[in-house]
This record gives structure tokens, C-alpha cells and sequence, in this order.
């Protein structure tokens, strides 16, 4: 096993516990905050993928898809604070475009070899990516840090343990 197998198996295993926990909640549930002061979980998705389409564009211009239009625009932070769910995607939609760019970021990766991934990142990802692994290793555990929340609200509405 190469260093892109063994990020993609990180991003595999986020995603599959995130859309695990998305799998029962609706558009409505999407909009609940875990607690005051928390974005709500729809926001949380649209700046997931909007990071994963920036940094992936970052490192291997030309390999992502184009967001839906208007799409990042949705998801700023001066947006976080909305609980206008007409101003958001739906959930069919966050879903559809997560895939879209996560399956182009895992073909970016996958045409990585180990000294690409040792090589440096540009400003100001360096900051906290200091190299390309761990960008890409960000894919994964960027999802799982957000889908914490997530579990707060499942329990809020009542939904049993996933894990």
C-alpha cells in the first residue's frame, strides 16, 4: 500500500460514517443547530465542500469540477448565522455536489505519487496542511471533526447510536 491508498482509505472511512449519519435526517433536520452558537448542520456540509473544491484546487489546479453556481456563496461564514433554509441547498443537492468533488479529489490523489505528497503546499494552507498528504488527509478528517455535531443533533431528534 502507497501513501494515496492509505489516505483514500481515511477519506473512505469519514465518508462512510458522515453519510451514515446524514442517511435519516431531512432538509429540515439539516437546518437544527446542536446548541446555540453552532452552525447548523446544512451550513457545515456546504463549507465542507467548499473547502475540499479550495484546497484541492490548490494543490492540483484544474482537477476539480466548478461548484454549482452561486454555491460558495451560500456558504460563508456571514451566512453561518442564517436559519433561512430557502437560503441553502437542499440535502439532495449538498449530497450530489459533495460527490462530485470528492470523487474528483480522490482521482487527484490517486495520480499522486509519495515525493508529490511530500511537497510543499502554497500559502496559507501551509499553515495547517504543511505538505500534500496532509491536504488530502484533511478530506477525511475535516468531515469527521464537523460530523461530531451531527451526533448531537441525531440524539436531539431522537435517532439511535450509529456507532
Amino acid at each position: 500500500m502507497n501513501s494515496s491508498q492509505a489516505i483514500k482509505l481515511n477519506i473512505d472511512m469519514a465518508q462512510m460514517c458522515c453519510n451514515m449519519y446524514l442517511d435519516d435526517l431531512t432538509d429540515a433536520d439539516l437546518m437544527l443547530r446542536p446548541t446555540e452558537g453552532c452552525n447548523h448542520i446544512n451550513w457545515q456540509i456546504g463549507h465542507l465542500i467548499t473547502s475540499d473544491h479550495n484546497m484541492t484546487s490548490a494543490i492540483a489546479a484544474g482537477k476539480m469540477p466548478p461548484l454549482p453556481a452561486g454555491f460558495a456563496d451560500k456558504y460563508t461564514k456571514e451566512t453561518a448565522s442564517s436559519d433561512d433554509a430557502s437560503a441553502f441547498c437542499t440535502k439532495a443537492e449538498l449530497l450530489a455536489a459533495a460527490s462530485e468533488q470528492l470523487t474528483a479529489a480522490v482521482t487527484a490523489l490517486a495520480e499522486m505519487s509519495d515525493d508529490d505528497l511530500d511537497a510543499a503546499t502554497p500559502e496559507p494552507i501551509n499553515a495547517y496542511a504543511p505538505n500534500i498528504g496532509a491536504l488530502f488527509s484533511m478530506l477525511g478528517s475535516h468531515w469527521m471533526m464537523h460530523s461530531g455535531q451531527w451526533v448531537v443533533v441525531r440524539r436531539q431528534l431522537g435517532k439511535p447510536p450509529l456507532f
